[in-house]
């Protein structure tokens, strides 16, 4: 006898309950302002472990929102996004329901304005799925502090400063590991490496962080940058989609993840700020 009780759409943890079946093929528009093969990156917040989704911006950059949407009443103007054509707009686009940024909501981090009614209900229920995710060990918190990683043969940061497009951006990894977004033919992020020996590379040079006005001085007057500036206007877009040689020339090729720059802020980011060029070799803690 087959038994007709309905599967329940989610699980416990928020994630989707979806049967088995084959997956189609998708492809990205020719006029999408997007070039990734889905409207949204679904993945978990590294703070308080609740699902988000990661879309682009406008200005190419990632924003994290709630997976769900909201009634638009019940959510101040200024926490108002909608999505339209996979690209996440900081407003409301007049229809009854609107997403709110993930951030306004994290119960890892203190609410930096009074939340309606119906916001900090949501901000609870997301605090009670926090604690049972940490009860259970399906979650552990990121550190705040990460772990030093152990020092290459070359010394090489670990999230080196680039510079592309007359703009400073912090790396996610070492050069060496920056990875390719595009989609493979057989489905898969590609593998290849950003960095390739057959392609123009850059230059490790000591740049100026002279602070701008009224900005508190900096710990040093020169930083170690990987200076991109000289290369070719379309090389240095290859690195900011962040792209291998290969995909860079395939217009109609879809990436599978969102680049993982990040707008290099000195204040911010100063703990990345090294005041020499990694050109030495270290042996044994000592530098020649």
């Amino acid at each position: 006898m087959r038994s007709t009780t309905a599967l329940p759409a989610r699980r416990w943890d928020g994630s989707p309950t979806r049967p088995h079946h084959r997956p189609r093929a998708l492809r990205v528009a020719t006029d999408s302002p997007s070039r990734l093969l889905c409207a949204a990156q679904p993945a978990r917040c590294r703070d308080c472990g609740n699902r988000i989704d990661w879309y682009t911006r406008t200005n190419q950059h990632p924003i994290s929102l709630h997976p769900h949407e909201m009634t638009a009443a019940a959510v101040p103007a200024r926490y108002r996004w909608h999505v339209s054509s996979g690209i996440a707009h900081p407003a409301h686009d007049g229809t009854p329901w609107c997403r709110v940024p993930h951030t306004t909501l994290c119960p890892a981090h203190p609410a930096t304005a009074p939340l309606t009614e119906q916001l900090a209900e949501l901000r609870r229920h997301l605090a009670l799925r926090t604690r049972r995710l940490l009860d259970t060990g399906a979650f552990t918190p990121h550190p705040t502090e990460p772990a030093p990683a152990p020092l290459p043969t070359q010394c090489q940061p670990a999230r080196p400063v680039v510079q592309l497009l007359y703009c400073r951006y912090l790396a996610p990894r070492p050069l060496d590991d920056i990875r390719c977004v595009a989609q493979t033919r057989l489905r898969h992020r590609c593998t290849h490496p950003v960095l390739t020996p057959d392609a123009p590379t850059g230059t490790w040079t000591l740049m100026s962080t002279t602070p701008r006005h009224g900005q508190l001085t900096l710990p040093a007057p020169k930083m170690a940058v990987y200076d991109l500036g000289q290369l070719p206007y379309t090389e240095q877009l290859r690195w900011r989609a962040q792209r291998c040689p290969l995909h860079a020339a395939a217009s109609q090729v879809a990436d599978l993840a969102l680049a993982e720059w990040e707008v290099f802020d000195p204040l911010i980011h100063h703990s990345h700020m090294h005041p020499r060029l990694p050109t030495a070799i270290r042996h044994h803690g000592r530098t020649k």
